[in-house]
């Protein structure tokens, strides 16, 4: 009887709907593109200023339960199993759901690496900083933490996973929802610290825009996606993406009220000699490193003998 049932599992996986297909190719290849602004402004700029910690560690231990989740559903176990019966093309395209979070997984951890590679130990020591805006900046010992809470985060996913599948195997279905509801919980809270953070800074640093406008409306589409292959069973894999997109819409729309007020009071104020924060209005290590020059020119140039 249970070969019957698998059997008949398999058959289903073999029925491939062309649209749904074609709509888990574009997603898993939007997704990958739409994280690369992302990357490539921390890169860039070369400092991970503006993107709060917590948000990191929300955001990383979300995707990593978001995606142990939906590896451990009985959907998804059932159709890996049928990945030794059918074609690999089908098994493939019954997969795609589990390669989105998969994606998604990966390239919110290569934000975190990014936020601990670039991130700004020593900004304290800085002669030229502000008190008030070094105040503002996380501590090294908030980089840690984070790092070490999204390390045992992972590592304990991986050691509970590994003794249920042991000893207990009938109970990981049990662990999946909790897995499902944590990643929910995190995604929930994921974007307050956040929001809190731009719009304690007024400007988005090394936030980036563009991620976010294609993410936001993304994020429903994967949504609804992934409602189409798990139906209302898999709330707590597609109900993360509803809150995440919600949360990253509002973001969003903080991001671009300060971009364009920094936007216009840059038509007013070219940053000079004065200013100690000339990031502040770089988008690109060119852009900082041409007005740093211009500084230097200003202050070479200087006759007050105050001043000089």
């Amino acid at each position: 009887m249970e070969s019957f049932l698998q059997g008949d599992v398999c058959q289903d996986l073999r029925e491939i709907s062309v649209v749904n297909l074609i709509v888990s190719i574009v997603i898993v290849i939007g997704m990958l593109i739409s994280y690369l602004p992302q990357h490539v402004r921390i890169i860039s700029r070369g400092t991970s200023e503006g993107i709060s910690p917590y948000f990191v560690l929300l955001g990383t231990t979300s995707a990593t339960s978001a995606f142990a989740n939906i590896l451990l559903l009985p959907k998804s176990r059932q159709d890996i199993a049928c990945c030794k019966e059918i074609e690999t093309f089908h098994c493939v395209a019954g997969l795609l759901g589990i390669a989105q979070l998969g994606v998604q997984w990966i390239c919110f951890t290569f934000i975190f690496v990014l936020f601990l590679v670039f991130f700004r130990y020593n900004a304290a020591d800085d002669p030229d900083s502000e008190a008030a805006l070094v105040e503002e900046q996380p501590r090294w010992q908030t980089a840690l933490l984070v790092a070490s809470l999204t390390l045992l985060h992972g590592l304990a996913v991986i050691v509970v996973t590994g003794i249920l599948s042991t000893i207990a195997h009938d109970k990981l279905a049990i662990w999946a929802n909790v897995l499902g509801v944590m990643a929910a919980l995190l995604a929930a809270v994921q974007y307050i610290p956040q929001i809190w953070t731009t719009y304690h800074l007024k400007h988005i640093g090394s936030l980036s825009i563009p991620m976010m406008c294609m993410q936001t409306p993304g994020g429903f589409v994967f949504a609804g996606s992934l409602f189409a292959r798990l139906g209302w069973a898999g709330w707590s894999s597609w109900g993360i993406f509803v809150l995440t997109a919600t949360m990253q819409g509002l973001l969003l729309s903080m991001a671009i009220y300060y971009e364009i007020q920094a936007r216009n009071e840059s038509k007013d104020h070219t940053p000079g000699r004065s200013t100690s924060h000339p990031e502040h209005y770089a988008n690109n290590q060119e852009q900082l490193q041409a007005t740093m020059d211009r500084q230097d020119s200003d202050a070479a140039a200087e006759t007050t003998p105050l001043l000089k």
